[in-house]
């Protein structure tokens, strides 16, 4: 049975607020339907150690230590050196490492190295990660550059243009001395064979350097690179298998489980496939290496995992918008060439997450359109959901927290978000995830890689342009999407004042935006500014407020943009993508940003939230058959942590 009483907002630490989910209608799933969640979420946890080593080469064995650090009682918990050093193991589980989830930055440490030092000497050696023959203080010489000192593995993903960013990002996707040069050289030669249904070059390799300086690609799969936590990922997804609700979902897993054993990406691409097909039946699920944000090239893939069940009710939204599909491309404000003739496969529904893994843990996703390979894309669409208790957490928890009466211009604007902010966030997510990236095609003979380091950001672009561009269309009053022609100004307004003011809370001062969504809302909010007078930045109080003039005027500077940014997708314009995301998605306002943050720090709200997994425990019976999942929300966020680590610690 579910715990009925549910705290949505839980604890907060440095720049972070922990909420809870709450996996409604989980009770009404079947028993076959509860024991295949219960096994995708076994495998979906398996797979976090992976996560962790691929955002950086040394935060498993950090993590390690100050988990050691952190649960011995020889040590005083109450100094403030073990104080400052909680939020920073906190920090870490809940980035996967040792950078910012977002903004890709080292955690400075508020602990001393001489604390670090002396509590590393007081527990017992055999829980510390320590190499063979190593030494505790050997392993303070390894480790204390890598935690304290600020020019070491600075960034954990480094996009600045006109450095090499493979050689600067921390991320471990490359092996040492592989340069940026290298690895695009290496594979560009692998493209060049022109085939018509190309495997995703690099999705699933550790690029590293041969003893004689080739380049050569070490595999993830059972055999290869992470095969301990990948075998025991296969293992439950076998145990899922056995209850499957349908031949095809069986297909869909097995096809995963021999895409995990080979490292084969064509038997990827025939999972990918097969799984955009799986439409029947509740419960679906999300599992590997997915995407490609982690990696400045765009070419690797970070672990993740997505449990999920549908929610019924809000998926009828969903479905008027994917079954409408044709028309919305028809009608896109781009060139015709850029249009598909035929829109294929496309489906959407809106979903109850059960379980976040990898990557999509602690901080997720709202929404998912996959499969990624535009040519899978093309022949046989795409699959999205929009995730609809996570949503509901994040809306609960910003209900009256005073953020929009500070940053909104008016009342008559304020009123106006109240009314229909909430119904037009959910129905853009669903517009960008749908429609949006399955949207447009691209011109014979471009490489999808074509952009390199610029492609996500001119992805989310176009992405929400699209979503952008039909919130505003009557086409959603009229399939009673949306209550009335004025809605959508509500979601005009909250959109422009976070691509040019709000979001940059999220960032230290003096930095540029470096994570692909910011730079996409940015250079979006930033052109319509900068290229038309239908809105402005005006001082009221002597506070800067958004003030849009003609909501009208705005929609047609977003079409024009979207036309634009459909072009150099579909042409895979580098030099044009380059110039727009530097120009209007990267550079900060340093006044203007000094001014919101000291306006937001009086609101005592934290920038960012992430969420602590509900505990699914099987009920048994005296034979050990699972005749129940148990749900329970009460676990602490360090008792989570700390239990992942021991039950599902493969890698160290």
């Amino acid at each position: 049975m579910e715990n009925i009483d549910v705290c949505y907002q839980d604890e907060r630490f440095a720049d972070l607020q922990m909420l809870r989910y709450r996996l409604n209608g989980f009770d009404r799933l079947s028993l076959r339907q509860k024991r295949l969640v219960y096994y995708l979420s076994q495998a979906a946890l398996f797979g976090r150690d992976i996560t962790f080593d691929q955002n950086g080469a040394f935060n498993l064995r950090i993590r390690k230590a100050l988990e050691t650090v952190y649960t011995d009682l020889n040590i005083d918990h109450h100094s403030p050196d073990f104080k400052e050093l909680a939020v920073y193991l906190k920090r870490l589980w809940f980035s996967n490492g040792i950078h910012h989830h977002y903004g890709s930055q080292k955690f400075v440490p508020g602990f001393s190295r001489e604390f670090l030092k002396e509590a590393l000497h007081k527990v017992s050696e055999l829980r510390l990660p320590l190499k063979e023959g190593q030494t505790v203080d050997e392993f303070c010489e390894e480790i204390f550059p890598v935690i304290f000192s600020p020019e070491v593995l600075p960034k954990r993903v480094n996009k600045a243009d006109g450095e090499d960013l493979v050689l600067t990002s921390a991320c471990n996707f490359y092996g040492e001395g592989v340069t940026q040069a290298e690895a695009e050289h290496f594979y560009a030669e692998m493209k060049a064979d022109g085939q018509q249904e190309p495997p995703s070059y690099g999705l699933n390799t550790t690029l590293v350097k041969d003893s004689d300086g080739s380049l050569k690609e070490l595999t993830w799969s059972v055999n290869g690179l992470y095969a301990n936590a990948i075998r025991h990922i296969v293992r439950w997804l076998e145990k899922a298998r056995t209850e499957a609700e349908n031949s095809l979902q069986a297909k869909v897993i097995g096809l995963l489980i021999d895409y995990y054993n080979t490292g084969d990406l064509k038997l990827f691409d025939q999972y990918s496939i097969q799984w955009l097909k799986c439409l029947e039946g509740s419960v679906d699920f999300i599992n590997g290496f997915i995407e490609v944000y982690g990696d400045p090239l765009g070419l690797k893939a970070t672990w993740e995992s997505l449990v999920e069940y549908v929610d019924e009710e809000a998926t009828y939204r969903t479905r008027i918008i994917s079954s409408n599909a044709q028309w919305f491309e028809d009608h896109s404000p781009v060139d015709p060439r850029f249009k598909k003739t035929e829109v294929k496969g496309v489906s959407a529904r809106v979903i109850c997450a059960a379980m976040l893994g990898g990557e999509e843990y602690p901080s997720t996703a709202i929404g998912i359109n996959l499969p990624n390979a535009d040519w899978i894309r093309a022949r046989y669409g795409s699959k999205s959901i929009t995730i609809s208790n996570i949503t509901d957490a994040y809306n609960k928890a910003a209900h009256g927290n005073g953020f929009k009466e500070e940053f909104v211009a008016d009342a008559e604007t304020l009123s106006m978000i109240d009314k229909y902010g909430d119904v037009c966030d959910d129905l853009h997510t669903d517009l960008h995830e749908c429609l949006g990236h399955g949207s447009g095609q691209l011109l014979p003979g471009v490489s999808p890689d074509a952009l390199k380091a610029y492609g996500n950001t001119i992805e989310e672009a176009r992405a929400d342009l699209f979503g952008l561009y039909y919130i505003a269309d009557e086409k959603l009053v009229e399939l009673g999407l949306l209550p009335n022609s004025e809605a959508y100004k509500a979601h005009y307004y909250t959109y422009m004042m976070n691509g040019l003011m709000t979001q940059l809370v999220r960032i230290e001062p003096g930095s540029q935006l470096e994570e692909a969504h910011m730079r996409n809302r940015s250079l979006i909010a930033h052109w319509c500014l900068e290229n038309s007078d239908v809105m402005a930045i005006e001082k009221r109080e002597g506070k800067s407020m958004l003030v849009i003039k003609s909501y009208e005027g705005l929609r047609d500077m977003i079409a024009r943009l979207l036309a634009e940014v459909q072009r150099i997708k579909s042409e895979g314009d580098y030099e044009a993508a380059r110039r727009l995301v530097e120009q209007y998605g990267v550079k900060v306002d340093a006044e203007l940003h000094e001014e919101v943050l000291q306006r937001y720090k009086k609101l005592n709200l934290a920038p960012y939230k992430g969420f602590i997994n509900p505990w699914l425990i099987p009920v048994t019976d005296k034979d050990g058959n699972i005749t129940d999942i148990q749900v329970n929300y009460s676990e602490a966020y360090d008792h989570q942590m700390l239990r992942y680590s021991s039950e599902y610690g493969t890698l160290i």
